[in-house]
Protein backbone atom coordinates (compact mmCIF):
# COMPACT_ATOMS: atom_id res chain seq x y z
CA UNK A 1 0.00 0.00 0.00
CA UNK A 2 1.07 3.58 -0.59
CA UNK A 3 0.33 6.54 1.72
CA UNK A 4 0.92 10.19 0.83
CA UNK A 5 1.98 12.45 3.70
CA UNK A 6 1.61 16.22 3.57
CA UNK A 7 5.09 16.97 4.89
CA UNK A 8 4.53 20.74 5.01
CA UNK A 9 1.26 20.83 7.00
CA UNK A 10 1.17 21.36 10.76
CA UNK A 11 2.82 23.39 13.51
CA UNK A 12 6.01 21.30 13.45
CA UNK A 13 6.36 20.71 9.72
CA UNK A 14 8.40 19.56 8.04
CA UNK A 15 10.84 18.36 10.74
CA UNK A 16 8.58 16.27 12.97
CA UNK A 17 6.36 15.16 10.10
CA UNK A 18 9.39 13.70 8.34
CA UNK A 19 10.62 12.12 11.58
CA UNK A 20 7.28 10.44 12.07
CA UNK A 21 7.27 9.19 8.50
CA UNK A 22 10.72 7.68 8.95
CA UNK A 23 9.61 5.96 12.15
CA UNK A 24 6.57 4.57 10.35
CA UNK A 25 8.72 3.40 7.44
CA UNK A 26 10.91 1.46 9.84
CA UNK A 27 7.90 -0.02 11.64
CA UNK A 28 6.05 -1.07 8.48
CA UNK A 29 8.51 -1.82 5.66
CA UNK A 30 5.66 -3.19 3.50
CA UNK A 31 4.13 0.31 3.25
CA UNK A 32 5.45 2.92 0.83
CA UNK A 33 5.33 6.48 2.13
CA UNK A 34 5.31 9.49 -0.19
CA UNK A 35 6.61 12.63 1.48
CA UNK A 36 4.85 15.44 -0.37
CA UNK A 37 6.39 18.90 -0.04
CA UNK A 38 9.18 21.26 -0.98
CA UNK A 39 12.25 19.19 -1.78
CA UNK A 40 14.67 21.90 -0.61
CA UNK A 41 13.06 21.85 2.86
CA UNK A 42 12.72 18.07 3.14
CA UNK A 43 15.98 16.75 1.67
CA UNK A 44 18.22 18.08 4.51
CA UNK A 45 16.04 16.14 6.96
CA UNK A 46 16.84 12.94 5.04
CA UNK A 47 20.60 13.43 5.15
CA UNK A 48 20.99 10.32 7.27
CA UNK A 49 19.64 8.17 4.48
CA UNK A 50 16.29 7.43 2.90
CA UNK A 51 14.65 4.04 3.53
CA UNK A 52 13.70 2.15 0.39
CA UNK A 53 9.99 2.53 1.20
CA UNK A 54 10.12 6.35 1.47
CA UNK A 55 9.87 8.54 -1.63
CA UNK A 56 9.98 12.32 -1.99
CA UNK A 57 7.29 13.92 -4.17
CA UNK A 58 8.03 17.61 -4.74
CA UNK A 59 5.31 20.22 -4.23
CA UNK A 60 6.34 23.85 -4.45
CA UNK A 61 3.67 25.57 -2.36
CA UNK A 62 2.13 25.36 1.13
CA UNK A 63 -1.36 26.20 2.41
CA UNK A 64 -0.99 28.21 5.61
CA UNK A 65 -3.18 27.69 8.64
CA UNK A 66 -4.87 31.07 8.36
CA UNK A 67 -5.78 30.92 4.66
CA UNK A 68 -9.37 30.76 3.45
CA UNK A 69 -9.78 27.04 2.70
CA UNK A 70 -11.64 26.89 -0.62
CA UNK A 71 -9.71 29.78 -2.19
CA UNK A 72 -6.40 28.29 -1.09
CA UNK A 73 -7.20 24.86 -2.52
CA UNK A 74 -8.36 26.32 -5.83
CA UNK A 75 -5.42 28.70 -6.20
CA UNK A 76 -2.59 26.60 -4.84
CA UNK A 77 -2.70 23.56 -7.10
CA UNK A 78 0.96 22.84 -6.35
CA UNK A 79 0.62 22.95 -2.57
CA UNK A 80 1.67 19.87 -0.61
CA UNK A 81 -1.89 19.22 0.61
CA UNK A 82 -3.53 19.49 -2.81
CA UNK A 83 -0.82 17.42 -4.49
CA UNK A 84 -1.25 14.69 -1.86
CA UNK A 85 -5.01 14.73 -2.51
CA UNK A 86 -4.40 14.53 -6.24
CA UNK A 87 -2.22 11.45 -5.74
CA UNK A 88 -5.15 9.77 -3.98
CA UNK A 89 -7.60 10.86 -6.67
CA UNK A 90 -5.36 9.51 -9.44
CA UNK A 91 -4.80 6.23 -7.54
CA UNK A 92 -1.08 6.91 -7.17
CA UNK A 93 -1.63 6.72 -3.40
CA UNK A 94 -4.14 4.70 -1.40
CA UNK A 95 -4.48 7.29 1.36
CA UNK A 96 -3.23 10.68 2.48
CA UNK A 97 -2.71 12.33 5.84
CA UNK A 98 -2.13 15.94 6.83
CA UNK A 99 -1.70 18.00 10.00
CA UNK A 100 -2.42 21.19 8.08
CA UNK A 101 -5.37 23.58 7.83
CA UNK A 102 -8.50 21.54 8.69
CA UNK A 103 -10.81 23.56 6.47
CA UNK A 104 -8.39 23.29 3.56
CA UNK A 105 -8.14 19.54 4.05
CA UNK A 106 -11.92 19.29 3.99
CA UNK A 107 -11.94 21.35 0.78
CA UNK A 108 -9.22 19.14 -0.67
CA UNK A 109 -11.30 16.10 0.15
CA UNK A 110 -14.37 17.51 -1.55
CA UNK A 111 -12.81 19.33 -4.50
CA UNK A 112 -9.84 17.07 -5.25
CA UNK A 113 -10.36 13.56 -3.85
CA UNK A 114 -14.11 13.75 -4.40
CA UNK A 115 -17.19 12.90 -2.38
CA UNK A 116 -18.39 9.33 -2.22
CA UNK A 117 -21.59 8.55 -4.12
CA UNK A 118 -24.56 8.64 -1.77
CA UNK A 119 -22.86 10.90 0.79
CA UNK A 120 -23.96 14.54 1.08
CA UNK A 121 -21.51 15.69 3.76
CA UNK A 122 -18.26 13.99 4.78
CA UNK A 123 -17.59 13.89 8.53
CA UNK A 124 -14.53 14.30 10.72
CA UNK A 125 -14.39 11.24 12.96
CA UNK A 126 -11.79 11.21 15.78
CA UNK A 127 -11.65 8.69 18.60
CA UNK A 128 -12.57 9.98 22.05
CA UNK A 129 -10.81 8.31 25.02
CA UNK A 130 -12.85 6.21 27.44
CA UNK A 131 -12.30 4.61 30.84
CA UNK A 132 -11.94 1.11 29.37
CA UNK A 133 -9.47 2.24 26.66
CA UNK A 134 -11.84 1.10 23.89
CA UNK A 135 -12.69 4.64 22.83
CA UNK A 136 -15.73 6.15 21.13
CA UNK A 137 -15.73 7.10 17.46
CA UNK A 138 -17.44 10.49 17.27
CA UNK A 139 -18.71 12.14 14.10
CA UNK A 140 -19.05 14.84 13.01
CA UNK A 141 -16.66 16.82 15.22
CA UNK A 142 -16.11 19.83 13.05
CA UNK A 143 -16.18 19.23 9.31
CA UNK A 144 -19.69 20.71 8.90
CA UNK A 145 -21.22 23.26 11.24
CA UNK A 146 -24.75 22.73 9.93
CA UNK A 147 -26.37 19.36 9.36
CA UNK A 148 -29.64 17.80 8.27
CA UNK A 149 -31.17 14.65 9.79
CA UNK A 150 -30.11 12.71 6.67
CA UNK A 151 -26.50 13.70 7.30
CA UNK A 152 -26.61 12.28 10.83
CA UNK A 153 -28.05 9.06 9.41
CA UNK A 154 -25.09 8.80 7.02
CA UNK A 155 -22.67 9.53 9.87
CA UNK A 156 -24.16 6.64 11.84
CA UNK A 157 -23.73 4.20 8.96
CA UNK A 158 -20.16 5.33 8.17
CA UNK A 159 -19.18 5.22 11.84
CA UNK A 160 -20.59 1.71 12.25
CA UNK A 161 -18.66 0.44 9.24
CA UNK A 162 -15.48 2.09 10.52
CA UNK A 163 -15.69 0.48 13.94
CA UNK A 164 -16.45 -2.89 12.38
CA UNK A 165 -13.62 -2.76 9.82
CA UNK A 166 -10.93 -0.94 11.80
CA UNK A 167 -11.71 -2.06 15.37
CA UNK A 168 -13.40 -5.40 14.78
CA UNK A 169 -16.67 -4.66 16.61
CA UNK A 170 -19.43 -6.91 15.31
CA UNK A 171 -22.40 -4.80 16.47
CA UNK A 172 -21.14 -1.31 17.34
CA UNK A 173 -23.63 0.63 19.42
CA UNK A 174 -24.70 3.95 17.90
CA UNK A 175 -25.79 6.79 20.16
CA UNK A 176 -27.17 10.22 19.25
CA UNK A 177 -25.72 13.11 21.28
CA UNK A 178 -28.56 14.92 23.03
CA UNK A 179 -29.53 16.82 26.17
CA UNK A 180 -31.39 13.82 27.58
CA UNK A 181 -31.94 10.15 26.90
CA UNK A 182 -35.69 10.41 26.27
CA UNK A 183 -36.71 9.89 22.65
CA UNK A 184 -38.67 13.14 22.38
CA UNK A 185 -35.97 15.41 23.82
CA UNK A 186 -33.69 17.71 21.91
CA UNK A 187 -33.75 20.06 18.95
CA UNK A 188 -35.76 19.61 15.77
CA UNK A 189 -32.60 18.19 14.19
CA UNK A 190 -32.07 15.48 16.82
CA UNK A 191 -35.78 14.58 16.97
CA UNK A 192 -35.88 14.02 13.21
CA UNK A 193 -32.55 12.20 13.24
CA UNK A 194 -33.78 9.92 16.04
CA UNK A 195 -36.65 8.71 13.86
CA UNK A 196 -34.32 8.01 10.93
CA UNK A 197 -31.82 6.16 13.10
CA UNK A 198 -34.53 3.92 14.53
CA UNK A 199 -35.11 2.60 11.00
CA UNK A 200 -31.43 2.53 9.96
CA UNK A 201 -29.32 -0.61 9.42
CA UNK A 202 -27.28 0.14 12.56
CA UNK A 203 -27.40 -0.90 16.21
CA UNK A 204 -29.02 2.33 17.43
CA UNK A 205 -29.35 2.54 21.21
CA UNK A 206 -31.01 5.97 21.38
CA UNK A 207 -30.00 9.34 22.78
CA UNK A 208 -26.89 9.68 24.95
CA UNK A 209 -25.72 12.54 27.15
CA UNK A 210 -22.25 14.08 26.92
CA UNK A 211 -21.46 13.28 30.57
CA UNK A 212 -21.66 9.54 29.86
CA UNK A 213 -19.57 9.41 26.68
CA UNK A 214 -16.25 8.83 28.45
CA UNK A 215 -17.69 5.75 30.16
CA UNK A 216 -18.37 4.36 26.64
CA UNK A 217 -22.12 4.20 26.74
CA UNK A 218 -21.90 3.81 22.96
CA UNK A 219 -19.27 2.87 20.38
CA UNK A 220 -20.26 5.45 17.75
CA UNK A 221 -21.40 8.92 18.80
CA UNK A 222 -23.40 10.84 16.19
CA UNK A 223 -23.80 14.62 16.28
CA UNK A 224 -23.67 17.72 14.10
CA UNK A 225 -20.27 19.36 13.64
CA UNK A 226 -21.10 22.42 15.75
CA UNK A 227 -22.13 20.47 18.85
CA UNK A 228 -19.43 17.89 18.29
CA UNK A 229 -16.62 20.42 18.08
CA UNK A 230 -17.80 22.10 21.29
CA UNK A 231 -17.79 18.67 22.97
CA UNK A 232 -14.26 17.96 21.73
CA UNK A 233 -12.82 21.33 22.77
CA UNK A 234 -14.52 21.08 26.17
CA UNK A 235 -12.94 17.68 26.76
CA UNK A 236 -9.51 18.95 25.71
CA UNK A 237 -9.84 21.94 28.03
CA UNK A 238 -11.02 19.81 30.95
CA UNK A 239 -8.15 17.35 30.47
CA UNK A 240 -5.63 20.20 30.42
CA UNK A 241 -7.05 21.71 33.59
CA UNK A 242 -7.07 18.35 35.39
CA UNK A 243 -3.43 17.59 34.61
CA UNK A 244 -2.37 21.13 35.52
CA UNK A 245 -4.23 20.88 38.84
CA UNK A 246 -2.70 17.48 39.59
CA UNK A 247 0.77 18.84 38.90
CA UNK A 248 0.21 21.71 41.33
CA UNK A 249 -1.31 19.42 43.97
CA UNK A 250 1.47 16.83 43.86
CA UNK A 251 4.16 19.49 44.01
CA UNK A 252 2.72 21.12 47.12
CA UNK A 253 4.94 19.42 49.74
CA UNK A 254 7.39 16.58 50.32
CA UNK A 255 4.49 14.33 51.29
CA UNK A 256 2.52 15.04 48.11
CA UNK A 257 5.68 14.60 46.04
CA UNK A 258 6.14 11.16 47.60
CA UNK A 259 2.54 10.35 46.76
CA UNK A 260 3.16 11.50 43.19
CA UNK A 261 6.10 9.10 42.89
CA UNK A 262 3.84 6.22 43.94
CA UNK A 263 1.08 7.30 41.56
CA UNK A 264 3.39 8.06 38.64
CA UNK A 265 2.78 4.85 36.61
CA UNK A 266 -1.01 5.28 36.75
CA UNK A 267 -0.77 8.99 36.02
CA UNK A 268 1.36 8.26 32.96
CA UNK A 269 -1.23 5.74 31.79
CA UNK A 270 -3.98 8.32 32.25
CA UNK A 271 -2.03 10.98 30.36
CA UNK A 272 -1.32 8.55 27.54
CA UNK A 273 -5.01 7.69 27.32
CA UNK A 274 -5.94 11.37 26.94
CA UNK A 275 -3.08 12.22 24.55
CA UNK A 276 -4.14 12.86 20.94
CA UNK A 277 -0.69 11.70 19.80
CA UNK A 278 -1.56 8.15 20.74
CA UNK A 279 -4.64 8.16 18.49
CA UNK A 280 -2.77 9.44 15.44
CA UNK A 281 -5.43 11.11 13.36
CA UNK A 282 -9.10 11.32 12.50
CA UNK A 283 -10.45 10.12 9.14
CA UNK A 284 -12.65 12.29 6.96
CA UNK A 285 -15.33 9.72 6.19
CA UNK A 286 -17.47 9.99 3.10
CA UNK A 287 -14.80 10.64 0.47
CA UNK A 288 -13.68 8.53 -2.50
CA UNK A 289 -10.37 7.87 -0.82
CA UNK A 290 -8.93 7.63 2.68
CA UNK A 291 -8.06 11.10 4.03
CA UNK A 292 -6.75 11.39 7.60
CA UNK A 293 -6.56 14.64 9.57
CA UNK A 294 -3.78 14.79 12.15
CA UNK A 295 -3.76 17.25 15.03
CA UNK A 296 -2.17 20.57 14.06
CA UNK A 297 0.52 20.20 16.71
CA UNK A 298 1.28 16.57 15.83
CA UNK A 299 4.77 15.33 16.65
CA UNK A 300 6.62 12.34 15.22
CA UNK A 301 4.71 9.84 17.37
CA UNK A 302 1.35 11.21 16.23
CA UNK A 303 2.39 10.97 12.57
CA UNK A 304 3.64 7.42 13.01
CA UNK A 305 0.40 6.37 14.73
CA UNK A 306 -1.65 8.06 12.00
CA UNK A 307 0.14 5.96 9.40
CA UNK A 308 -0.63 2.88 11.47
CA UNK A 309 -4.34 3.73 11.63
CA UNK A 310 -4.40 4.38 7.88
CA UNK A 311 -2.82 0.97 7.25
CA UNK A 312 -5.51 -0.79 9.27
CA UNK A 313 -8.27 1.08 7.43
CA UNK A 314 -6.78 0.18 4.06
CA UNK A 315 -6.33 -3.46 5.03
CA UNK A 316 -9.98 -3.55 6.11
CA UNK A 317 -11.10 -2.03 2.77
CA UNK A 318 -12.87 0.72 4.70
CA UNK A 319 -13.77 3.00 1.79
CA UNK A 320 -15.29 0.31 -0.41
CA UNK A 321 -17.17 -1.12 2.60
CA UNK A 322 -18.73 2.27 3.44
CA UNK A 323 -19.69 2.77 -0.20
CA UNK A 324 -21.32 -0.65 -0.37
CA UNK A 325 -23.29 -0.01 2.83
CA UNK A 326 -24.42 3.48 1.81
CA UNK A 327 -25.40 2.50 -1.73
CA UNK A 328 -26.80 -0.94 -0.90
CA UNK A 329 -24.34 -2.89 -3.07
Amino acid sequence: MRIAIDAMGGDHAPELIVQGALQAAAEWPDTELLLVGNASAIEPLLAGGIPSNVKLHHAEDVIAGDEEPVKAVRRKKDSSMVVAGTLVKEKQADAMLSAGNTGALMATGLLVVGRMSGIERPALAPMLPTQDDMGVLALDLGANMDAKPEHLLQYAIMGSVYRAKVHGLSQPRVGLLNVGTEAKKGSELTKAAFELLEQAPVNFIGNVEARDVLSRNCDVLVCDGFSGNILLKSMEGAAGMIFSSLKDAFGHSLLTKAAAAIMLPRLRHLKKKMDYKEHGGAPLLGLNGLVVKCHGSSDALAVKNAVGKARIALQGELISSISAEINGK
